[in-house]
């Protein structure tokens, strides 16, 4: 058995979620450097037994492809070529960061932490996973 991890792709940083071992549980994890993000999966994969990838797509509610459908495509393309073991999953991102805001704002956080758009990030991967999961 081996863990999922979750990608909420942006043109400057990336949300990052993992399951448990029995992909029972979504949990945010981090957020990273867009220019960085491959590097991160390398070495989150020789570290741990990861089953694929789940990136957030982003549509418009019609299904369309919005602007940033391409540079995600663009993406999912160079992680394909870079690790090509290991299987994606495309999930509709819709409402993922408006969600995890709603949920940043009823916890028990300090203003600071509130504003921290990197939670927001990590928040909206794990809802991604969640989705994923069913």
């Amino acid at each position: 058995m081996g863990r999922l991890i979750a990608i909420d792709y942006g043109e400057k940083k990336c949300g990052i979620a993992e399951t448990d071992d029995l992909k029972m549980i979504a949990s945010p994890l981090t957020t990273v450097p867009t220019a960085e993000i491959i590097d991160f999966v390398q070495k989150y994969l020789s570290k741990y037994k990861v089953e694929g990838i789940v990136l957030g797509e982003a549509r418009y509610l019609n299904g369309d492809a919005s602007s940033t459908t391409a540079i995600q495509a663009k993406f999912e393309e160079k992680l394909k070529l870079k690790f090509p073991n290991t299987p994606i999953h495309r999930v509709n991102e819709m409402f993922t960061s408006a969600i995890a805001t709603r949920a940043i704002q009823s916890m028990d956080l300090s203003k600071k932490k509130r504003e921290n758009k990197g939670l927001v990030d990590a928040i909206s991967a794990s809802i991604i996973l969640r989705d994923f999961l069913g």
